[in-house]
């Protein structure tokens, strides 16, 4: 079963990380105080970046080693995927 790990942009210009299944589910469930404790007190503003997972593990790796990284270095992991298209 595929597996999403996605980034959201918050309203205070804040990064989150997570996995999911169905990416605007999940985002809307953020939006409406039902997705993570983080995202109910730093309010989802858009996603802006999602990659597409085999499974779960994989996702969860991947999950775990974006949020080791600098913010800077999440900025040029947005921007890299975007330029790719």
């Amino acid at each position: 079963m595929k597996y999403y790990l996605y980034i959201l942009q918050t309203k205070d210009d804040t990064l989150y990380c997570g996995i999911a299944r169905d990416v605007q589910k999940r985002f809307l469930e953020h939006l409406n105080g039902k997705g993570a404790k983080y995202t109910r007190s730093h309010k989802p503003l858009k996603i802006v970046y999602t990659k597409e997972y085999d499974n779960k593990s994989d996702a969860l790796k991947e999950e775990c080693r974006i949020k080791k990284l600098k913010r800077s270095q999440k900025l040029e992991l947005i921007e890299a995927a975007n330029r790719e298209g």
